[in-house]
Parts: structure tokens; sequence; C-alpha cells
């Protein structure tokens, strides 16, 4: 699995971000890796923006309660009550083997994930 935790949908950074695994997807999912985007915004909202954008990936929320999901990987800014920027590859087995989380307005690398999904 591919974690992607991002703070907003609707947010333009996070639609640049998303945009980008939609627009290449094959490059990081594939029989071994399913992508999987999560943030603390209400299912509503996502359903509504995964549509407006095409998503064919799945978008999960941490709602409630809320920002559980992102503070057990530690990807959560409880001051602002939303995820960060983190992303987690974990293999078949349940192992991570690679992480990165990125601070409030810092945009991912995606060229890093590449590298990481290609140790696999």
């Amino acid at each position: 699995m591919l974690l992607v935790f991002f703070p907003f949908a609707f947010s333009g950074i996070c639609t640049t971000e998303l945009c980008a695994f939609r627009d290449d997807l094959s490059t990081y999912q594939n029989d071994d890796v399913q992508v999987l985007a999560i943030s603390c915004d209400p299912v509503t909202a996502l359903r509504a923006w995964s549509e407006a954008q095409g998503y064919e990936f799945p978008l999960l929320s941490d709602f409630w309660p809320h920002g559980a999901v992102s503070s057990s990987y530690g990807a959560f800014f409880a001051e602002a009550g939303m995820s960060l920027r983190g992303t987690f590859l974990v293999d078949r087995d349940g192992v991570l083997r690679w992480s990165v989380v990125n601070g409030p307005g810092q945009p991912r690398d995606t060229s890093a994930y590449r590298e990481a999904l290609a140790a696999l």
C-alpha cells in the first residue's frame, strides 16, 4: 500500500499532488501496491472532490475520531486539525518499507516515491 496523507480536499497543493498520482497511476499502483489517499475531511467532501477530479484510487476519511489514523502514522498536525503530507509504503506483509512526512505547505517530491517503489 502507498498511504498518501494530505491536508485538505480542494486545496491547491493537494489537488496538484493527487492529480499527479491520477495522471501517472501505473507508476505508483500495481499488483503489489494500492494507492490510498487519506485526509481528515468528511466523506462527502472527499466523494465530491474525487468525482470532480476523476481519481481512480480510494480517498479515505480520517474525520472521526478526528485524525486518529494520521496520528498513528505521525502525520497529524494537531494545532491545525489536519493531516500532514505523509507518505508511507507498506508491503504485503504489513512492514513499513519507506516513509516521509512533509510539513505544512511543503509539497511532495514524487521522484523519491518512484525510487522506493522500485526497491520493493
